[in-house]
Order: structure tokens, then C-alpha cells, then sequence
């Protein structure tokens, strides 16, 4: 049992670190999240869904992609 347990908890963690990889647009912050929140949405649906039972939660986007900019254009040829 315990060694069951173990493994569930090894790929729950596992998978989460996976996803961690990509900045998904909407997260769910407050409630105790913390100030990084819960960033693994891709809709506003699913952020909103999954806040909704939540206390004190709401949902916003990304700060890491609303304040992504653009790569700067490079330098014309001459």
C-alpha cells in the first residue's frame, strides 16, 4: 500500500515539473496560492472553472506572457 502511494505521488510530481515548462496564459491567484499562483490553464474557462470552488480566488492572466515582448527585429543588411 504504502509503495503504491509512493508511486502515485512520484508521478503526480513528475507531471507537474513537465508542465512547468510552458507558460500557460491563465492563471488562478489569491486563496493562498501564493504570490505565483496556479498557472496551468489554457482557456479563461478552465481557470475560471477551477476557481470557482475556491475561496477567495480569481483568475487573470499570465504576468509571465502579458509581459512577454516581442524579440527585437534584427538589424537590416547594409
Amino acid at each position: 500500500m504504502r509503495i503504491a502511494l509512493l508511486i502515485v505521488v512520484m508521478v503526480i510530481g513528475f507531471s507537474s515539473a513537465a508542465k512547468a515548462e510552458r507558460d500557460y496564459p491563465w492563471c488562478v491567484f489569491g486563496g493562498g496560492l501564493g504570490a505565483s499562483g496556479d498557472c496551468m490553464y489554457s482557456t479563461r474557462d478552465q481557470c475560471l472553472a477551477s476557481s470557482s470552488g475556491r475561496w477567495n480566488t480569481y483568475c487573470d492572466l499570465n504576468p509571465r506572457v502579458r509581459f512577454r515582448q516581442p524579440a527585437p527585429y534584427p538589424p537590416r543588411p547594409r
